[in-house]
């Protein structure tokens, strides 16, 4: 049991909307729950997901929603303060 458990997470995370769209790097595309707009966008028939959101839509939206509503809301801070300008110039190392 929990070993579907588990390879149900890893395939849905593959094919998550917020993943997807945390890289996109699209010019004028939502940030603020980015993904969970893309799933509704594609749930509604949305034509060209890869244009306005730069990122394609996953398989099978309708199941991927509640996962990247609960990433999206997760991620929501880090997501606003993007919207609003602030930026984070982190390095690692020693």
């Amino acid at each position: 049991m929990r070993r579907a458990a588990l390879g149900l997470l890893l395939i849905a995370l593959g094919g998550c909307a917020t993943v997807r769209t945390l890289d996109a790097n699209q010019p004028g595309a939502p940030v603020v729950y980015a993904g969970t707009r893309l799933d509704l966008y594609a749930i509604d028939g949305g034509c060209c997901a890869k244009d306005r959101f730069g990122a394609e839509a996953p398989a099978y939206p309708r199941l991927d929603l509640p996962g990247s509503m609960l990433l999206d809301t997760l991620l929501l801070p880090l997501s606003a303060l993007t919207v609003l300008g602030v930026g984070f110039n982190a390095t690692g190392g020693l």
